[in-house]
């Protein structure tokens, strides 16, 4: 890990991280931002809406599932955060990461796990 450190944000994009640990704080390092969080939590509670409706009523409706959950996270990226998504570089790893985030905001846990990834990856 303390070499990520000493590497800027393009290099660390191309790291092959060992772990989903080792990934989980750059993953949130690269979500600072509090709207582009709130983004990717809307587009995760929407897409577990979605799935339920798709098992339940209409299988069609899981088409709509990527499609929410990148349009929300996406958005938040380009718009609000200006970076590009590790899901680029990093697709399972980020998809995972999605998931711990929104579970981190549910249990209130985001602001200690911000302030620990910010101190391992600060912004440049």
């Amino acid at each position: 890990m303390l070499i990520l450190q000493k590497q800027n944000k393009t290099e660390i994009m191309k790291t092959e991280f060992k772990s989903f640990k080792e990934f989980y704080p750059f993953y949130l390092s690269e979500h600072a931002d509090p709207i582009c969080r709130g983004l990717h939590f809307v587009g995760t509670a929407l897409l577990f809406v979605v799935l339920y409706y798709a098992i339940t009523l209409n299988g069609w409706l899981a088409f709509l599932i990527p499609v929410i959950g990148y349009g929300f996270a996406w958005t938040g990226h380009f718009v609000f955060e200006k970076n590009k998504p590790a899901t680029f570089q990093h697709p399972w790893y980020s998809l995972a990461g999605d998931f711990v985030m929104f579970y981190h905001i549910l249990t209130f846990q985001i602001n200690k796990k911000m302030k620990e990834s910010i101190a391992l990856f600060p912004k440049s």
